[in-house]
């Protein structure tokens, strides 16, 4: 069985896109070759800045014959039926066959296709891959009508046998396929006839070429780190540059240069962005943590041993970093002024067209970070002070040329202006958590503008009625909203997020439609023409009942990928208190590793037994079986039993629930098993005296009563 080499050589390739223009080269030519009836046993695609590559092995010599039965018209149809299939099939009337059918007899064609020579088969598949390759950009060149991300140079396509190498026959626009690829472009430039797929790699190599894009991020960081720990330095560990810098480079030469002492005192997070965006260069720390050197890759060995190339980056270097200190200089001046000038600018900012300037939003969320500042243990006036510088740094020149410093130059910019810490700290932590992974705020003041500034993200755009719908999150809603129930759920808020007075979602509805953004929502006030800014919060729009189930949804993903139970997730999410995140998980945490052991199935099996027969007494009797059930009325030993058990209980559940220990309440509530077992067995429930049938029904609704204050048990699966 012979193997397969392809490779497409182009012009530089870039470095973003390499890892999955090989994946795409393997998934579109391996299933062609598949739909075609070939086989293979192992296929691997790699990349580098000037080729793509592909081999596979153990690929079958021809696909299969087949052979096809389909059937056709009855023999009585139309004329132009029966020649219509036979033009489908490429057959005379003479090669049909006649088989009988429930509704008469009808003509079949057998249609045997031969199989095809592999090579044939990868010359087709090949060519429909690269002219049909999904590149984000690509481009046409000279008066051909190819496209590619750059111009494509060479088509090395190979077959090997043991008893020889086969060139597959294939020309595309002008290109012919061949066994010839070049090496290094600068090292090793000419033609290089290769034989098979160890023979291609063997001879790049020895061109100063490394195929694998691991191997050559395996060299970097490895010659890198070695360089650094020689002169007592680390290198800032960084994966993403290190993939980039990776699919730079054929032949990887690591060089370590030094930073010019005008540019060590301004924040290392400014030198590591700076080299990182505009240079690719690795960050390099000292024994006391400052950044003081820089390592570059360059792309090929020199006589001088890199010393021009060092030279040239340093330069280059000097003058960003001069860039850089020029930014930091001027906004300082701006910060120890106060940071008024940025935040007047921030006006002319628009955050969304529907809701307002920049400005506009934040004093939406000094207000909202203010009301909820009680809540999470934070001074009231701090978490209005942090809301209102922390985002300041957008209209800094620092920010302005590295965005992804938002936040964390807002903190040094607090710091300059004087700013308490906690206010500092704030600014740059209440973007935080941005995905599932990131460290969540612990601070007071920072979880109150953090949690501010999502609830009015999310209230706005809910609003405007700009929600999320399918994949689509332009806004990044679902992130909004996950970074709410992080923040709450990781710091055990207590917090009733949509309660009807003055609930943090209600809050941020109200700053918008008091502030005249989003859609005006009706206030009972309204009704009788009289407004207020001190009006009652009464929504009539359900909007605010929208967005809490919104946030549900989230928080029924970030369960599950926490290995709670759906079923224990929904029985969870009922009943009143379900806008108390942090509660809301605590019982869902508690009932699911209840449920794992033989407390559990006790409880279940008598909150469902016991809740069945009071579902249907109550839906007979149009009542609410709930208060009132009397000892004195119990007329059997296995009724005063229950009735002293659940007397026993009692104090030990309401104590267990007032302090949220909620695995202590369920224990104590499936304790009640064996009592509950024996009052059903030996007690009519449906006594024919009203009295006595009340009064056992109400003592069942106490049960039932105490399991629902953790969850709607029914909704766990048996």
């Amino acid at each position: 069985m012979p193997d397969l080499l392809i490779e497409l050589l182009s012009e530089e390739i870039p470095a973003r896109m390499q890892a999955r223009a090989a994946d795409d080269l393997k998934r579109l030519v391996t299933n062609g070759l598949v739909e075609a009836g070939l086989t293979y046993a192992g296929a691997v695609a790699h990349a580098t800045p000037r080729r793509l590559v592909l081999a596979l092995e153990g690929l079958t010599e021809a696909s299969p014959t087949t052979t096809e039965e389909r059937r056709g018209p009855r023999t009585d149809a139309p004329e132009k039926a029966i020649e219509g299939f036979l033009r489908s099939t490429g057959l005379a009337r003479d090669d049909l066959a006649v088989k009988d059918d429930r509704k008469g007899q009808v003509y079949v064609a057998k249609i045997t296709r031969p199989g095809r020579p592999a090579a044939e088969i990868v010359a087709e598949v090949l060519e429909t891959t690269i002219r049909a390759f999904p590149w984000p950009k690509s481009m046409r060149w000279g008066d051909g009508t190819l496209r590619w991300v750059r111009p494509l140079r060479r088509i090395l396509c190979l077959m090997t046998r043991d008893d020889g190498a086969e060139v597959v026959p294939l020309e595309i626009d002008g290109l012919v396929a061949g066994n010839v690829t070049e090496g290094h472009r600068f090292m090793s430039p000419g033609e290089i006839k290769v034989a098979s797929f160890e023979d291609y790699a063997a001879k790049l190599k020895r061109a100063h070429v490394i195929l694998s894009a691991e191997e050559r991020a395996e060299a970097i960081w490895h010659d890198a780190t070695n360089r650094a720990f020689a002169a007592g330095l680390k290198v800032v560990e960084d994966k993403g540059l290190l993939a980039e810098v990776a699919g730079l480079v054929e032949w990887p030469v690591v060089l370590m240069g030094r930073i010019a002492g005008d540019y060590l005192d301004l924040p290392p997070e400014v030198l590591q962005t700076s080299m990182k965006e505009h240079q690719k260069f690795f960050s390099v720390r000292d024994r006391d943590g400052r950044i003081t050197r820089f390592v570059t890759v360059a792309n090929r060995e020199t006589a001088d041993d890199g010393a021009t190339i060092l030279d040239g980056n340093t330069r280059v270097l000097s003058a960003r970093l001069a860039d850089a200190k020029f930014f930091w200089e001027n906004d300082l001046r701006v910060a120890r002024a106060g940071m008024k000038d940025w935040l007047e600018a921030l006006g002319n900012v628009t955050f969304h067209a529907k809701l307002g300037s920049q400005r506009d939003r934040i004093e939406r969320i000094a207000a909202l970070a203010r009301e909820i500042a009680p809540a999470v243990g934070a001074d009231p006036d701090l978490a209005n002070d942090a809301a209102k510088i922390a985002k300041a740094d957008l209209s800094s020149e620092m920010v302005y040329e590295f965005p992804e410093l938002q936040g964390l130059m807002g903190r040094y910019y607090a710091e300059a202006a004087g700013e308490p810490p906690e206010v500092a700290a704030a600014a740059e932590e209440h973007y935080a958590p941005l995905g599932p992974s990131d460290d969540v705020p612990t601070a007071p003041v920072s979880v109150a503008v953090a949690l501010a500034d999502k609830l009015d993200t999310l209230a706005g755009f809910w609003a405007i009625d700009e929600k999320p719908t399918g994949s689509k999150d332009p806004y990044a809603l679902r992130r909004a909203a996950l970074g709410v129930i992080q923040l709450v759920v990781s710091n055990s808020i207590r917090l009733r997020l949509n309660a009807k007075e003055k609930g943090p979602i209600d809050g941020a509805f109200w700053n918008l439609a008091n502030a005249g953004f989003g859609r005006w929502f009706e206030l009972e006030q309204q009704l009788t023409g009289l407004v207020t800014a001190d009006a009652d919060r009464v929504w009539i729009d359900p909007d605010k009942t929208n967005l809490l189930a919104f946030l549900h949804d989230r928080l029924k993903v970030h369960l599950r990928d926490e290995g709670i139970r759906h079923d224990v997730i929904d029985a969870c999410l009922t009943g009143d208190r379900t806008d108390d995140l942090a509660d809301l998980v605590a019982r869902a945490r508690a009932l699911n590793a209840m449920l794992a052991t033989e407390d559990g199935a006790d409880l279940i099996q008598l909150y469902r037994r016991a809740a069945n027969i009071l579902a249907q007494a109550e839906a007979a009797d149009g009542v609410e079986y709930s208060f009132g059930a009397d000892r004195k009325l119990a007329e059997t030993d296995a009724e005063r039993a229950l009735f002293d058990a659940i007397a026993e209980a009692r104090p030990r559940i309401d104590a267990a629930m007032a302090a949220e220990d909620y695995p202590a309440a369920m224990t104590a509530l499936a304790a009640l098993r064996g009592p509950v077992d024996a009052f059903f067995e030996g007690v009519q429930v449906n006594a024919e005296n009203a009295i006595l049938r009340r009064n056992r029904l109400n003592l069942i609704s106490e049960i039932v009563r105490a399991g629902t204050r953790i969850a709607d048990l029914t909704r766990i699966a048996a």
